[in-house]
């Protein structure tokens, strides 16, 4: 019986990846709380569980004394001589009170709890691996999809990745293999609740320091993210090396590093800018693919008027405002784009404004002057 505890406990250890201890903590709960069950049990009783032999007992200690008031808590001197004759009045006597029928009842009642307990280690154990990995990024096997939330198994644990965080524009197959950003990971009653996205500006920066050994390293540093999930991209970087080109470094040769994250995001567009810390600079790169011809910032309220060529508008803009709102998004600056002629146009509004306004206080002087003629004549 002894034997064949002590292997189960270290099967149990290597297939739950357990530490023995936890398991030993557990079973002596168990033991104790089955004890207390007896008729008559003693409640200050305590397992004394050898964790080489595996053999274990139950023992309440117990004081000596001269007359027995409470058989609970106090030993007869006589008795005590009995298990050792070393003892004397008022030390405290390890008493074995295993019931004699307690080997069966034990075996049954730990069988069921420790699974429990083990149950709640594995648990546990797995929160606090998968705690670690937030703001992360990992790998994991499509299992199953139900009512359109997919979940995914990440080997030791069940994420899931709900219709909120899916990009639309992608499909979804059981068995396939994915990356995921880990947004959060929760302790509940039933473990570890790991929730997952495809679509957080996270997911993209962990892709990129992944295919790019520079920005892992440091060298180019990735300033700012603005997804529009499945659609298009952009990310700003910067490098530390004068001698690195940090936008090279994320193309990579031949466009491989960057095509190798656009694979993975099934054919998501992603526009790779160089970030500047001058911001008329940063917003006319922003703005990449067009070309523009000025930027007038204004620092109060972090607006900017980009103007670039007439037919470079529809580009600057983009598809729906497509490249424009990104760009104000990687920036945090508004951003008021116009054409070459739209500017020229309302520079002339404003010239000939500040005309009419000359002449309206040319024509006010010549009336006052008038008037101060009639008046020095009368």
């Amino acid at each position: 019986m002894n034997k064949e505890l002590l292997s189960a406990i270290e099967y149990l250890s290597k297939e739950k990846n357990v530490s023995p201890d936890v398991i030993y903590d557990s079973l002596e709960a168990v033991l104790i709380t089955a004890y207390k069950k007896e008729p008559g049990a003693n409640s200050n009783a305590v397992v004394a569980l050898n964790r080489n032999t595996g053999d274990y007992r139950i023992m309440a200690p117990k004081t000596v004394v001269e007359t027995v008031e409470d058989k609970e808590t106090q030993i007869s001197l006589q008795l005590a001589r009995n298990i050792d004759n070393g003892y004397d009045i008022d030390d405290v006597v390890n008493v074995d009170v295993t019931p004699k029928n307690f080997g069966r009842i034990a075996a049954q009642a730990a069988k069921q709890v420790m699974i429990q307990r083990l149950r709640e280690a594995e648990r546990s154990i797995v929160y606090d691996e998968f705690s670690n990995r937030t703001d992360d990024i990992i790998t994991g096997i499509i299992q199953r999809i139900e009512q359109k939330n997919i979940y995914i198994d990440l080997g030791k644990a069940e994420a899931v990745l709900p219709v909120s965080e899916q990009i639309p524009t992608e499909t979804y197959t059981v068995g396939q293999r994915i990356k995921c950003y880990v947004v959060e990971v929760r302790k509940t009653t039933k473990g570890a609740q790991i929730l997952l996205s495809r679509t957080h500006p996270g997911l993209l920066k962990r892709l990129f320091e992944l295919e790019v050994p520079e920005i892992y390293d440091g060298v180019v540093e990735l300033k700012s993210v603005a997804r529009e999930p499945g659609r298009r991209s952009k990310i700003a970087v910067y490098s530390r090396d004068e001698n690195v080109d940090s936008v090279g470094a994320c193309v990579g040769q031949k466009g491989m590093r960057v095509q190798n994250i656009v694979t993975e995001l099934q054919n998501e567009k992603i526009d790779i800018v160089k970030w500047d810390e001058d911001p008329a600079v940063y917003i006319a790169n922003a703005l990449s693919p067009a070309q523009v011809i000025s930027v007038t910032v204004d620092e109060n309220d972090k607006s900017s008027s980009v103007v670039v060529p007439d037919y470079q508008l529809s580009l600057a803009i983009g598809k729906a405002g497509q490249n424009a709102r990104l760009a104000a998004k990687l920036t945090n600056w508004k951003i008021d784009i116009k054409s070459e002629t739209q500017a020229a146009s309302a520079n002339n509004e404003t010239g000939t404004k500040d005309v009419i306004d000359d002449l309206d206080i040319m024509g006010d002087a010549v009336v006052s002057a008038e008037l101060a003629e009639e008046n020095m004549k009368s």
